[in-house]
Order: structure tokens, then C-alpha cells, then sequence
């Protein structure tokens, strides 16, 4: 199974600098965590995002689309980054999430990944082969002990 370990640092619920990095002490408890992952053979992928003043959302109404770049006034759960494990369950996956040096105020979702076998196959069977191949390559991954 994977999951999907989203970050949501406290720190992005209010406007921060754009070019706001985490202290050296962090990233280094930060690169610990991560090895420790790719260690136990769990970890996919991995990546941090820089803040949400650099980004845009877009939003949908009336069936356009419009873009709106950063800062926002309603950054409560911006994601921070984000950790794509395979474990054989999610109980191993709240564990892994557990172990994160996150700061106070942080908080951690765990989401465990859609896989193509997830749908009911009349929904499989609209979905083009290229696609479904895509998915069950990402789904195979660096495990395959599940």
C-alpha cells in the first residue's frame, strides 16, 4: 500500500517571508527522518515546497478558471511538503508519520494512495491502458512485499 505523508507546518498560517528556509537544525533532524525512510526501504518520494507566497491557486466558477498568486489571507493548512511511503498498512504508516520532528503546532496527514484495483472495473475500463500502465508502475514501486 502507499501512503502519502502530507506536512502542514504552523508556520504557514500566517504570512511568512517568501524566502523563508527552516532552521539548519531542523533540516538536519529533517534529513535524519529521511534516511531512515529510504533505510527501511519505505520511501518512493519526498519533497518540501517552497512558501505559499511563491504560489498560485486557481479556482473555478462559472466554469473559468482564475488565478490568484500568493500571498493568501486563508493560508490555514497549506502543505509544507510532503513523503510517499510503502508499508503493508496504515498503522505502519501512522508509525512512520509519528517519528517526524515536526514543530508545535504542526500537523501531519497521512492519505493512502488510490490504486488503479481501488475502482470498480467498469470505471478501470474507461481509463485509457497507457494511464492504468502509468499507475501500476507507480503502484509496483520499490516494494513489492505487500
Amino acid at each position: 500500500m502507499r501512503f502519502m505523508i502530507l506536512m502542514i507546518p504552523s508556520v504557514y498560517q500566517k504570512p511568512t517571508d517568501p524566502n523563508f528556509m527552516p532552521p539548519a537544525d531542523m533540516v538536519e533532524q529533517m534529513m535524519k527522518y529521511n534516511e531512515e525512510l529510504a533505510k527501511a526501504g519505505v520511501l518512493l518520494a519526498l519533497d518540501g515546497l517552497h512558501p505559499p507566497e511563491k504560489g498560485s491557486r486557481i479556482s473555478f466558477a462559472g466554469g473559468a478558471p482564475t488565478v490568484k498568486d500568493g500571498p493568501f489571507t486563508d493560508a490555514t493548512g497549506v502543505l509544507g511538503g510532503y513523503w510517499m511511503i510503502r508499508v503493508k498498512s496504515k498503522t505502519e504508516a501512522v508509525e512512520w508519520a509519528k517519528r517526524i520532528p515536526a514543530l508545535e503546532g504542526d500537523l501531519i496527514e497521512v492519505r493512502q494512495v488510490q490504486e488503479m484495483s481501488d475502482f470498480p472495473t467498469e470505471i478501470q475500463d474507461l481509463i485509457p491502458v497507457d494511464l492504468q500502465k502509468l499507475g501500476e508502475t507507480q503502484a509496483d514501486g520499490a516494494r513489492s512485499d505487500e
